[in-house]
C-alpha cells in the first residue's frame, strides 16, 4: 500500500475549510498526460493556487493509474522546483464502486469520489458509507453525490439531469459521513452541455444556457451551513477555442458551457471545488489543430504540444484568478 503522504500530497479537508471561509473555489483539473499536468502545475504555482489533480476512469484506462500516481508525486516535486510548494490533491473522479475507490486509496490517492448518484437513494447511502469508512482509516477524504448531471464525460453519461433535492442532504451527509457533496443545480458534463432548444441566443448569435439553480444551492447551504459543496460539469467551453477548432477542420457545432460569471458567483458560496475538464481538452485540441495546419511539415510532437501546453497554462491561470478566486490562496 502507498500512502499519499509519502508522495507529498494532501487531502481536501483543510483546503476546503479555508475555501468555504474565504469565498473561493479550489480548481479541480482533469489530466491524462504530462503536458496537461505540467500546465496545471505551472499555472497554479505562478498564481499561488492550491489545486486538485483529477483522474477519471478514462484517464486510468489511457495512462495507467500507477503512472498517474507517480506523475502526481512528480507534480509536487515540480512545484517545489518552480519555487512554491502549493497544496496538491490527487483525486479519483467519479469512482463507480467501492472496489475502484479502495484500489485508488491503496495506491496513493489522497481523495476519492464515490458516485452512487444513479443508484436508488438507499444504495447510494450504503456504498458511499462503505467507501467513507475505509477511506477515513487512512485519512483520505471522500466526495459523494446527490442528483444527476446530464451530458457525457468518459463513461459517465446521462440524457437528463435530476436536481439535487435539498430535503435529502442532511440525511445523506449524516448517514454516510462524506467530507464533501457534489450537487446538481444545472451544470452538465462535456462540451455539448445543452441543446440549442434549451438555450437562447445573444446579440452575437452565441448560445446562452439556462441559468444555474442558485435557489437550490441556497436551500442546501441553509441545511448544511459551511459544508463543502462541489460542482461537476463546470467547463465554460470558451468560444475562441471552439472557433479555432472549427476553423482548422473541426466540427463542434453548438457547443456551449457554463458562463464564467455564474461560476464566480457559485465560488463565493459553500461551493469550494469546481471541476473543469472539457475546457482543457478544447484548448489543447485548438492549438494542435492550428499548429499542424500551419506547419504541415512538422512531425515532432514537441513542436505542437508546446503551444498546446502554453495555451492550457494561460487558461488555467485565468480560471484561478478571474473565475474561481483561488489565486494567492496557497
Amino acid at each position: 500500500m502507498t500512502s499519499y503522504k509519502d508522495l507529498g500530497l494532501v487531502n481536501t479537508r483543510d483546503m476546503f475549510a479555508k475555501a468555504v471561509k474565504g469565498g473561493y473555489a479550489i480548481p479541480a483539473y482533469n489530466f491524462n498526460n504530462m503536458e496537461q499536468m505540467q500546465a496545471i502545475i505551472m499555472a497554479c504555482v505562478e498564481t499561488k493556487s492550491p489545486v486538485i489533480l483529477q483522474v477519471s476512469k478514462g484517464a486510468r484506462d489511457y495512462a495507467n493509474m500507477n503512472l498517474l500516481r507517480n506523475m502526481a508525486k512528480g507534480a509536487t516535486e515540480y512545484a517545489h522546483e518552480l519555487g512554491y510548494d502549493i497544496p496538491i490533491v490527487l483525486h479519483l473522479d467519479h469512482g463507480d464502486s467501492f472496489e475502484t475507490c479502495k484500489e485508488c486509496i491503496d495506491n496513493g490517492f489522497s481523495s476519492v469520489m464515490i458516485d452512487g448518484s444513479a443508484l436508488p437513494y438507499d444504495q447510494n447511502v450504503a456504498v458511499t458509507k462503505k467507501v467513507v469508512e475505509y477511506a477515513h482509516k487512512f485519512d483520505v477524504t471522500v466526495e459523494g453525490e446527490l442528483g444527476v448531471l446530464a451530458g457525457i464525460e468518459d463513461d459517465v453519461q446521462a440524457e437528463t439531469s435530476h436536481y439535487t433535492q435539498p430535503s435529502e442532504v442532511i440525511d445523506f451527509v449524516s448517514k454516510t459521513g462524506v467530507d464533501s457533496l457534489a450537487i446538481s443545480i444545472g451544470t452538465s458534463h462535456g462540451a455539448f452541455k445543452f441543446t440549442a432548444e434549451q438555450c437562447t441566443r445573444n446579440a452575437d448569435g452565441i448560445l446562452v444556457p439556462p441559468p444555474l439553480r442558485f435557489d437550490i444551492l441556497k436551500e442546501i447551504e441553509k441545511k448544511l451551513p459551511g459544508f463543502p459543496i462541489v460542482l461537476h460539469g463546470s467547463s465554460s467551453v470558451p468560444q475562441e477555442y471552439v472557433k479555432i477548432i472549427n476553423q482548422y477542420g473541426g466540427k463542434l457545432k453548438d457547443s456551449v458551457g457554463i458562463p464564467e460569471e455564474q461560476l464566480r458567483e457559485a465560488s463565493k458560496s459553500a461551493v469550494c471545488k469546481i471541476n473543469i475538464d472539457s475546457d482543457g481538452r478544447l484548448a489543447m485540441t485548438a492549438m494542435i489543430r492550428k499548429y499542424l495546419t500551419e506547419h504541415p511539415d512538422v512531425f515532432d510532437p514537441r513542436k505542437y504540444l508546446a503551444p498546446a501546453r502554453e495555451a492550457l497554462k494561460q487558461m488555467y491561470m485565468h480560471k484561478n484568478i478571474d473565475v474561481l478566486g483561488s489565486a494567492g490562496k496557497a
